[in-house]
């Protein structure tokens, strides 16, 4: 099941209220966002210009500590649908279980698609996926031990989204082989998800071909606007890792008090066993709280970290 968190729509029908009552757990957003600049009157009334979106790349590139070319589009999953087209379907083995958008458009594009556990399972294959931080356990593989798998696969995509809370788990530092993508989203860490801006790391070539099934103007003005000051923020970014780290911590110990284990996560998410998880969703959706559960798992509940000491409190309540 494509089935995602976000869908906040669902909760209002089942248990009532407005938008603006909910607090939203059920991804991975930061909910203490990067604030956003002034936009300049041409990002609203000119297409977007080579000389603007080479600022934001040269902003992405050095904020990601990479050498490889750098595509931006609109979001990650704009990624994740080209990609299966680069090359003629074949076998694509991901390392799950994972965010389920990979499998669902490899299928889409005529792959034949296996779910694996095991990092070692996925050799062979013609086309690799690995979440890295994975979501929603936030499972990570070292950059050497990624490096040693793409020399046995056709080709390897790191979807790096939740990476930019720790980049030292990123294998884009450097320079990237040829048949190694790396995809990283804007959206969640610095919270402006309706942007809809990501990027895709890769060789000269493979980013080429990319941008040529992406058009001439992949994202918009006001996204290449934000983007470029967010990703050039450096002190903003190293602050809100500071204290996103922090308040996972205090999330673990709301989640402890409440009887839940915790199995997981990144400091943008956390992962906990519950005794029943359609019965914990329930019990924070009456308290106006949205959380995500997995149809995969009757226990697994997963938690984006509250916005503020307002919404801190209500989890709190919530969960007393």
């Amino acid at each position: 099941m494509r089935d995602h968190g976000g869908n906040i729509d669902a909760a209002i029908a089942r248990f009532g209220g407005t938008a603006a009552g909910w607090i939203d757990l059920s991804t991975g957003i930061n909910r203490v966002p990067y604030p956003v600049p002034p936009i300049p009157a041409p990002a609203w009334t000119m297409l977007p210009t080579r000389a603007a979106t080479e600022r934001l790349t040269a902003a992405a590139r050095g904020a990601y500590g990479t050498a490889a070319d750098i595509l931006p589009v609109a979001g990650a999953q704009a990624a994740i649908q080209m990609i299966p087209r680069l090359s003629r379907p074949g076998r694509a083995r991901v390392l799950g279980p994972t965010y389920n958008e990979h499998a669902g458009a490899l299928r889409s594009a005529g792959w034949t698609v296996e779910e694996v556990r095991t990092p070692e399972a996925l050799a062979g294959a013609d086309l690799a996926v690995i979440v890295n931080p994975n979501n929603p356990d936030g499972r990570v593989l070292t950059p050497d031990a990624l490096r040693a798998l793409a020399g046995r696969v056709g080709r390897i995509v790191v979807d790096e989204s939740f990476a930019d809370a720790t980049p030292e788990t990123s294998v884009a530092r450097g320079a990237l082989d040829h048949g190694t993508l790396v995809l990283r989203s804007f959206g969640k860490f610095y919270g402006l998800a309706g942007l809809r801006l990501g990027f895709v790391l890769g060789s000269t070539s493979e980013i080429a071909r990319l941008a040529d099934m992406a058009g001439p103007w992949p994202v918009n003005g006001a996204a290449i606007e934000v983007g470029a000051a967010a990703l050039a923020d450096h002190a903003w970014a190293r602050d809100t890792r500071d204290r996103l780290a922090g308040e996972a911590g205090w999330l673990d110990a709301l989640a402890a008090g409440a009887g839940w284990r915790s199995i997981g996560g990144t400091t943008l998410f956390r992962l906990y066993d519950t005794p029943a998880a359609a019965k914990a969703q329930e019990r924070l959706a009456r308290a106006r709280i949205w959380s995500r559960i997995f149809p995969y798992s009757g226990t697994w509940l997963r938690l984006g970290l509250p916005g503020g000491e307002a919404e801190w409190s209500r989890l709190a309540a919530a969960l007393a």
